[in-house]
């Protein structure tokens, strides 16, 4: 505490007392400022002279003063300072004094509280952005605070000296009179909106908030200015108005679209007599109907991609699944037909058994994980995995059978199943089957479902959809693999569909080649934590095929008892493999307790999810999680990422940081695309997600305009449409491939037909076409096609810059249900992963480490995969094979392609955050 100001009276000044209490400081007790202070009571001193607790003391006795008395400034329980008086005489304690003093005190401290209240609010009042006024009840402001003179530009005197509502506009003073009307009535506070005049004759929307204090006849009220909102808001209507014309213009289309699919099913009952007038009927049918659903869905896309209300992101969310639903009704129509027309040819590929499956389920398990399904598959150890077939046909089998099971299962589980009926030379036969916990199908009613056009419930108030060809297609495709399909099913307590292919097994490499182990999993003890009995099953077995030994919980309660008992007697699990939802204790609350108990610390924990949960990565490291998979899990992911994280040292090491975002913003080349197209509405679609990739488009309306543009000016790519007036595709294509066997050059050309039929890719290709694209047009297909055609090539005022791997983030949404945070999110963690993943491919490559090299290899496969981009998967796929092999020769060479290529999709990826 220090002296502030001091008085005196009389003529006589005590400078030497003054400049030292001036210069004093007093703690708490010290001296009669301190003292006062510490017990917060008056003090009385007879003698200043003779007092110990009193510095100042000499001072005081020189300057001829001895009594002395002090007194706290209270406010409340604070104390706000001291006041001291001091007396030549000495004089005994007068306690009516002190009292008195000690009022005068409070009184101060009273002032002074609302001295400081009233400065504090009068700096508020000046300081505050939004306009605060005081009014009168005869209609004029009394008081105002600067934000007006900076909103409206009139200042105080002008604004006090006028009614205040001449400021108000014509439209808005009879409510703003009622408003003011109800506040004199007693209401506590109300708001209301009007706009006001400003001194350049501009109007201000302003918010208000008011009440009123009657007795005083004064109203208290605070304005903010919203004018841009409400211009905002203007606009947003206007943009409304707009989008509802849209909407309307793609409902006719729709509308029209259903007319043709009408019109489909009558052509195709007369098409029936004859094969060949029925593919020729199936071409032009595939055209006609493709063509307009080609230009609804794209346009549906684009419209979802710009401002929208939720009412119209509504209106064209269900436009664009009534598209895709008939999108497949004609697929399954078009299917349908050519299986009876003995048109559909199955293919003969080498391809992995496990690989297909296992990606087959995941396409479905975001489905299965909304309905919180437990989506599994158990494919049997002895069932071979090198084969040779048609991998397209048997995953539209799965889809069709999996997601029909998904579609009438509301709670429980939907597990496929894959094991070996015989084996013969070069072939095996296999039996698939898909069960459910769903409604099942009454027994005279299981006799009609593979029927064409049939369905288990035919009400006009059926719950469930659908065409009823899926499962008479699936039984089509089935016979073709030499196989038949059939039913086991009890209403109420789920169904199991049955079917066999017979498929070819690889001549070489037909045994599967083991993933390298750079730490030996044999007799390694693992914990396996699910509430799924079935899961438990499948795991437990896959890990004793690796020579594991595993064990079960069906809890987390159960789980921390085994791993009690285990750490007592000295034999602890290494692994711990936990599902994230279970009942009670979930897998997050279990992997926290494991990491929480020092005798458990160093097992490795992997939680098992739905793709839903993956991006949760915060979560996954506040629980002492080590890595997460998502559900139905891939065998060959599961291994590797057992083998990965076991062979790591026991301290865990820090993740790599991600890139920086502003390299990740750089945009792609833009090109110059010449677009033959007739239809307006597909020359629009086309031309607006070209242009959004940065490309520059000149439309030609057909072939003989587009020879001509070719002729004028140079293009690096040409998507062409195959049917055109005057002169289609085909002819086009051949037209320019003769020109350029005298020039030498080489434009891309990429067909896009409406045409589905298996004998147009043959045509298109050998017209001189390099890709082929059906309508409607996918996309990530269609950027992934140019890609890949003008990589090697630079475009014209641009050369030796190439494009960056297209990343479409529409054909990315389905894969985690519409979710555009959780892609982002996704995304996020793929550029933070990257740069280490490439760091152990690295040191794997110059430590010559071929197992290490095949597990860093495979799991950067795994993450560039999710994002569907071909050339940095196929780079990393290379070195996984040359790991796989042993053979690291080429490896410094793969790796700069790889680095290469990571590079630019980091670039591309780094544009969906």
């Amino acid at each position: 505490m220090r002296c502030v100001e001091t008085w005196h009276s009389g003529g006589r000044r005590f400078e030497e007392f003054e400049t030292a209490s001036r210069g004093s400081t007093f703690p708490p007790g010290v001296g009669l400022p301190g003292r006062v202070w510490a017990t917060a009571e008056p003090a009385w001193i007879s003698d200043v002279a003779g007092d110990a607790n009193f510095p100042r003391g000499p001072i005081a006795a020189r300057e001829g003063l001895h009594g002395a008395i002090g007194f706290p400034i209270r406010h409340g329980q604070e104390i706000l300072g001291v006041m001291e008086f001091f007396s030549r005489e000495i004089r005994p304690p007068d306690e009516d004094l002190l009292l008195m003093l000690a009022s005068a005190g409070s009184q101060i401290g009273v002032f002074i509280g609302r001295r400081r209240a009233q400065e504090e609010l009068d700096c508020f009042f000046a300081l505050s952005l939004d306009l605060l006024c005081i009014a009168n009840f005869e209609g004029y402001f009394v008081r105002l605070n600067p934000a007006w003179e900076r909103v409206l530009g009139y200042s105080q005197e002008q604004l006090l000296s006028a009614p205040y509502i001449e400021f108000v506009h014509p439209e808005d003073r009879e409510a703003t009179i009622a408003e003011a009307a109800k506040l004199m009535t007693g209401i506590d506070t109300i708001s209301f909106e009007n706009r006001y005049r400003c001194k350049d004759g501009s109007y201000r929307w302003l918010l208000w908030t008011t009440t009123a204090v009657v007795g005083q006849r004064l109203m208290y009220a605070a304005a903010r200015d919203i004018t841009f909102r409400k211009q905002a808001e203007e606009e947003l209507r206007r943009y409304a108005r707009g989008m509802e014309s849209a909407k309307q213009e793609l409902e006719e289309n729709a509308a029209r679209l259903g007319q043709l699919v009408k019109e489909l099913e009558i052509a195709k009952r007369r098409a029936e007599g004859a094969t060949a007038a029925k593919a020729e009927f199936l071409a032009n049918m595939s055209h006609e109907i493709r063509t307009p659903l080609h230009a609804v869905i794209g346009m549906t896309e684009l419209a979802m991609e710009t401002r929208l209300t939720p009412e119209q992101r509504d209106y064209l969310r269900t436009i664009k699944d009534s598209a895709d639903s008939l999108l497949t009704l004609v697929n399954d129509i078009l299917d349908f037909s050519k299986i009876e027309a003995r048109k559909l040819d199955l293919d003969r590929i080498e391809f992995n058994l496990r690989d297909t499956i296992e990606d087959t389920l995941r396409v479905l398990a975001q489905r299965a994980h909304q309905k919180q399904l437990e989506l599994a598959c158990h494919v049997r150890p002895d069932v071979p995995d090198a084969l040779v077939g048609d991998p397209g046909r048997l995953r539209q089998v799965v889809i069709n059978l999996v997601g029909n099971a998904i579609k009438f299962t509301e709670q429980g589980e939907v597990v496929l199943g894959v094991e070996l009926e015989d084996r013969a030379d070069g072939d095996v036969r296999l039996r698939f089957s898909v069960a459910d916990t769903g409604i099942g199908i009454p027994p005279e009613k299981q006799g009609l479902i593979f029927e064409a056009f049939s369905q288990a419930d035919t009400s006009t108030t059926r719950k469930y959809g659908g065409s009823g060809l899926g499962l008479a297609i699936c039984c089509q495709l089935v016979e073709l693999m030499g196989g038949k399909i059939w039913l086991e099913s009890s209403v109420g307590k789920g169904s199991t569909f049955h079917f066999t292919a017979r498929l070819g097994l690889q001549k070489t490499g037909s045994k599967k080649i083991a993933p390298t182990q750079p730490v030996n999993l044999r007799g390694l003890p693992v914990l396996i934590v699910d509430d799924s009995a079935t899961n438990r099953r499948i795991l437990e077995e896959t890990l004793r095929n690796w020579r594991m030994k595993p064990a079960t919980a069906e809890s987390g309660a159960a789980a921390l008892r085994a791993l009690d008992r285990a750490a007592k007697t000295g034999r602890l699990f290494r692994l711990v493999l936990i599902d994230a939802l279970m009942p009670e204790m979930d897998g997050f609350t279990l992997a926290k307790r494991i990491s929480q108990d020092s005798r458990l610390a160093k097992a490795t924990v992997i939680m098992l999810t739905s793709a839903a949960q993956t991006a949760r990565r915060a979560r996954y490291r506040k629980s002492g999680i080590d890595a997460c998979l998502t559900k139905p899990v891939k065998q060959s992911d599961l291994l590797d990422t057992i083998v990965t994280y076991l062979s790591r040292p026991a301290t865990r090491r820090e993740r790599p940081r991600g890139v920086r975002r502003t390299a990740a913003r750089e945009k792609t080349r833009g090109l110059r695309i010449l677009l033959a197209e007739d239809i307006p509405a597909n020359q629009k679609l086309a031309t607006r997600l070209l242009e959004k990739r940065g490309h520059t488009v000149v439309v030609a309306a057909n072939g003989r305009e587009a020879l001509g543009a070719l002729a004028k000016h140079p293009f690096d790519l040409v998507l062409m449409d195959v049917q055109m007036p005057e002169m289609d595709g085909l002819t086009a294509a051949a037209a320019i491939r003769k020109k350029e066997k005298t020039t030498g050059a080489h434009i891309p050309l990429v067909a896009m037909t409406a045409h589905a039929a298996k004998g147009d890719r043959a045509r298109c290709l050998a017209a001189g076409m390099d890709a082929y694209i059906s309508k409607p047009i996918q996309t990530q297909k269609l950027f992934e096609t140019i890609e890949s055609l003008t990589a090697a090539a630079p475009g014209p005022g641009e050369r030796g810059e190439a494009p960056l791997p297209v990343i479409d983030e529409a054909a990315l949404l389905p894969g985690v249900g519409g979710d555009r945070k959780l892609l982002r999110e996704l995304a996020e963690l793929f550029l933070e992963d990257a740069p280490g993943v490439l760091s152990r491919i690295k040191r794997a490559l110059s430590r010559r480490d071929a197992r290490e090299l095949t597990a860093a290899a495979h799991a950067l496969k795994g993450s560039v995969g999710m994002f569907s981009t071909k050339s940095a998967f196929e780079a990393a796929r290379a070195l996984e094979d040359m790991g796989k092999r042993g053979n690291l020769a080429e490896g410094k060479k793969a790796y700069e392609v790889l680095e290469r290529e990571m590079a630019q999709l980091v670039k591309a990826i780094g544009a969906l955050r």
